[in-house]
């Protein structure tokens, strides 16, 4: 078995359609037609990740997902949505979306987007867990527990805003290019959903400078990306 996939989507005949296809990969599937429906289930039945609709009777996709992700559920989530407008995608993915697959779509395409999401997941806590602690200058990283301090206080930081933290503090001092930094954070190929990175940006600086709009820590460096700067005796 290759792990749960919970699929929410309130038109039934796709639902069994992407099931089937999931079964076939080795996936095990559970049916969902409604915001509330899903958010028993994932409590009750722990899936491994999330395919779900933005479209939904009651609460939609959107609350879904900010539902989880305000309960500390970091259970990857794909979001299908029939609409082909920016602003969609990006506040699933603000929310705390891995990934967007918009409608009419290749099955086959979303089974391998399902692949590739788990396999991120999957490998990062392996590789993170050899290192139980990285200090760089006022900050402290426990890759194990998905944590970051600042002067001694825990950040409250979505996964996302982790995982992109967590990259800069790796690679303090260095520039990190936005294509670089979108194909690793969001697994995207090109720079078109750019203004996703731009936005948790915005909000990580929000969280650990004295003055957003003159970072000390988090530089942009123009034509290129974003680079963390921070001294060992900061």
């Amino acid at each position: 078995m290759q792990g749960k996939i919970l699929v929410v989507d309130d038109e039934e005949s796709l639902v069994r359609l992407i099931s089937y296809n999931l079964n076939k990969e080795g996936f095990v599937t559970l049916p969902a037609y409604d915001g509330d429906q899903a958010l028993r289930l994932v409590k009750e039945e722990n899936p491994d990740l999330i395919i779900l609709d933005l479209m939904l009777p009651g609460k939609d996709g959107l609350e879904v997902c900010r539902r989880l992700r305000s309960d500390r559920i970091s259970t990857p989530v794909i979001m299908l949505t029939a609409r082909d407008e920016e602003v969609d995608k990006i506040v699933g993915l603000e929310l705390g979306a891995d990934d967007y697959v918009t409608k009419p779509f290749s099955v086959r395409e979303l089974c391998a987007r399902v692949k590739a999401v788990l396999r991120r997941g999957r490998e990062t806590p392996e590789r993170e867990g050899q290192e139980r602690e990285i200090a760089v200058g006022s900050f402290v990283l426990r890759p194990d527990s998905y944590q970051i301090y600042y002067k001694e206080k825990l950040l409250d930081l979505t996964l996302k805003e982790f995982e992109l933290l967590s990259l800069l503090l790796r690679n303090n001092g260095r520039v990190l290019k936005r294509d670089y930094l979108l194909e690793v954070i969001w697994n995207f190929s090109d720079s078109a959903n750019t203004r996703v990175l731009d936005v948790h940006i915005s909000k990580l600086r929000d969280k650990i400078e004295e003055d957003s709009k003159n970072p000390r820590y988090i530089k942009t460096v123009r034509g290129l990306g974003y680079k963390f700067e921070e001294g060992s005796n900061a």
